[in-house]
């Protein structure tokens, strides 16, 4: 079993044993049937992994990495809110007839806002502080744009992160994902920038797609750390 695997499974008991159930209760989503979709849930779970160790992918059941990338990469890359941008067909029941699930995700992504340094989108001026003020703690990006909801076909899940770089030795475990790739540059004494990151979600549909999260944002992270010079953390 992966570490993965243990933090998933003593995530579920959790919910189970701790949580609470919505039955009886007035829910917005609903099963085809149109009956109440209830469920039991816990709030502000918070689960830490380490790429330094492991690539955090489930044993217990098969991840759709290629699907889970590709959705990632659609919103951070391509910074789209079209479908036909994205090749998994996840997101076909909230598009309109155009394709677009409205002002949501890579649509906010794109977005250009205004710093004393110039014109960035939100992508861009991560990257722009990692390279240039990569200690600040204010590296964050943000799609829960309030006066955008109204036009997004749906409300986003996986909403904000926060970046941080800390400085740390140069200790990755074989063939984990901060092994991988490029080597970072260290000083004298061995150590090297490392970034991490937190992923804040409103909602998360644990047994469908939480692992499908997990991989797809240590992905993005891997991917920052890359093209910032930094070892994934």
């Amino acid at each position: 079993m992966s570490l993965a695997d243990h933090i998933f499974i003593d995530m579920c008991n959790d919910i189970l044993e701790n949580g609470t159930s919505t039955e009886g209760q007035k829910v917005r989503p609903h099963w085809p049937d149109l009956t109440p979709a209830y469920t039991i849930k816990r709030f502000g779970i918070c689960n830490r992994y380490d790429l330094r160790k492991e690539f955090p992918a489930l044993t217990l059941r098969k991840t759709a990495l290629k699907s889970a990338m590709d959705e990632i990469l659609w919103i951070w890359q391509r910074k789209s809110n079209n479908i036909h941008d994205l090749k998994p067909h996840i997101w076909d029941e909230w598009a309109d007839e155009d394709g677009s699930i409205g002002k949501a995700y890579g649509y906010q992504m794109g977005v250009k806002h205004v710093y004393k340094e110039g014109l960035f989108d939100q992508v861009d001026r991560v990257l722009y502080d990692l390279k240039n003020n990569p200690y600040s703690r204010r590296i964050m990006t943000n799609l829960y744009v309030h006066q955008d909801l109204h036009e997004m076909n749906l409300y986003p899940c996986a909403y904000s992160m926060t970046f941080n770089v800390t400085r740390e030795k140069y200790d990755p475990a074989p063939g984990s994902p901060a092994a991988l790739g490029r080597k970072p540059e260290t000083d004298e004494s061995g150590t090297c920038l490392v970034l991490n990151a937190v992923l804040n979600q409103r909602s998360n549909d644990v047994l469908t797609a939480n692992n499908w999260n997990v991989a797809q944002y240590a992905i993005l992270l891997m991917m920052m750390a890359q093209v910032s010079g930094m070892m994934p953390g």
